[in-house]
């Protein structure tokens, strides 16, 4: 089943240069700047990885789409930061 236009939401992700596996949905190719300073700041300059056309039934990788799309209406933002890697201690035999 297509998505209604009305529950699409076009999108465009950035990827951190100075933070790796972190990255902001936009709902405005253009919102960078209007994002807060701080914000800016510490994700750096953003880079371009792709565009998508968001909807409730499509899956994300790392994100909830719910949350993610609710983050571009109230907010016009998404900040994904990057997972929790937690160390695994390996036994040797």
């Amino acid at each position: 089943m297509a998505p209604s236009p009305e529950s699409a939401q076009p999108c465009w992700i950035y990827k951190s240069r100075r933070k790796p596996e972190m990255y902001l949905y936009l709902a405005d190719p253009q919102g960078f700047e209007a994002l807060p300073a701080e914000l800016r700041r510490g994700f750096g300059p953003p880079e371009l990885v792709m565009e998508l056309v968001l909807h409730p039934e499509r899956r994300l990788a790392r994100a909830n789409i719910g949350e993610v799309l609710a983050a571009l209406s109230d907010q016009g933002f998404y900040l994904q930061l990057p997972p929790k890697l937690e160390p695994h201690l390996v036994r040797g035999g």
